[in-house]
């Protein structure tokens, strides 16, 4: 178990207007922090006022990119307590994302630890408006000052937090994605697996030309064949086609293992329909929507929990699924994962680790 020691602040901020959250626009009144050498391991674990980072020009984050991050979300349930969703699942991911970029694994049990200490800290900033939470993000960085492409002797990993509202500023309703057939965000054998922010650098230019032609996010094709449908920029998707939901599978490591995608799944299998993960050809979804067996697609994520897709742009041919409403599946799994997050049904799949 961590010794963390924790330092309040002596200067509270004001809360912001929480039915203007918006999402990862401010931030509470603490973090935590704690370093690594390979001298010491991870040592010196606290909990700090919130506060700006200092570090030298050359730390090879700047330079190299040897960071990571995860992210989710604190729940505030009707009782006035606080929940976590299956925060193991982020766990497991960041320290396979390390081990993917080089960077020294955590103890999951630390890392447990840390975020509820830190939630438990700023408790009073984990709202409790419908459809509001407090999004945790950890992450870890290299701080070697070191002109030199080599994986960094030292680091820091810290968790800051934001109470927000929904992603998308539309919520629930169905949103606009744009086909990406110019550019590609990653390939079998890179980083796609991974939770590092240089896979959301390289999808930047497919994100903005998308908002520039009035679409929410990018849908990804994979990046040797640009054939087969890889995921949307801040979720993975789903597809229901003549009654199959099919979700692309994770074999080519290309894709990231949202934790929301594998509940999904897990609903789906346990409601006894027709789930496929398997290669999924942009062409079979065009086609399937050319003769009337689209019958609806959904994103899945940890901000956005599940975002309806109600309308797919390729080039010059909009595609309008499900009258450009949210599907009955979609809509089943929204209910069911947000009500189990916010303690509104009972969790028999024990996905729920209360902090208080």
């Amino acid at each position: 178990m961590l010794n963390i020691k924790i330092e309040k602040t002596s200067t509270p901020k004001q809360k912001p207007d929480y039915s203007k959250l918006g999402f990862g626009k401010y931030f509470t009144d603490h973090m935590f922090l704690m370093n690594y050498s390979t001298e010491k391991g991870w040592h010196d674990a606290r909990v700090v006022p919130y506060a700006p980072l200092e570090l030298s020009p050359a730390a090879m984050v700047f330079h190299y990119a040897q960071e990571l991050f995860e992210g989710l979300k604190a729940y505030r349930r009707a009782d006035g307590g606080i929940q976590l969703f299956r925060p193991d699942k982020n766990i497991e991911r960041m320290n396979n994302t390390c081990d993917r970029l080089c960077v020294p694994r955590i103890d999951p049990a630390d890392v447990l630890q840390a975020i509820k200490t830190v939630v438990e800290v700023d408790a009073d900033w984990v709202p409790y408006d419908e459809g509001t939470s407090l999004y945790i993000r950890p992450f870890i960085i290299a701080t070697d000052p070191m002109l030199g492409v080599h994986p960094s002797h030292t680091y820091i990993f810290c968790i800051i937090l934001s109470p927000v509202g929904s992603y998308y500023a539309a919520g629930i309703n169905p949103v606009k994605i744009g086909i990406e057939r110019e550019y590609v965000r990653c390939v079998k054998g890179g980083t796609g697996l991974a939770k590092a922010g240089g896979n959301y650098a390289a999808s930047l230019i497919g994100q903005k030309k998308a908002e520039e032609n009035g679409y929410a996010q990018v849908l990804w094709l994979d990046g040797i064949h640009r054939k087969y449908i890889d995921e949307v920029g801040a979720m993975n998707v789903f597809f229901v086609i003549d009654g199959v939901v099919v979700t692309p599978d994770l074999t080519d490591g290309n894709i990231l293992p949202g934790v929301t995608r594998r509940s999904a799944i897990e609903l789906l299998k346990k409601w006894g329909m027709a789930v496929e993960e398997r290669k999924l050809a942009v062409d079979e979804v065009i086609e399937a929507h050319k003769n009337g067996k689209l019958n609806e697609a959904f994103g899945t994520g940890t901000a956005a929990v599940i975002s309806p897709i109600g309308e797919l742009c390729d080039g010059d041919n909009i595609m309008v699924i499900n009258n450009n409403e949210i599907g009955p599946i979609a809509k089943k799994l929204y209910d069911a994962i947000t009500g189990m997050q916010w303690g509104k049904v009972e969790d028999d799949m024990g996905w729920i680790e209360k902090i208080n």
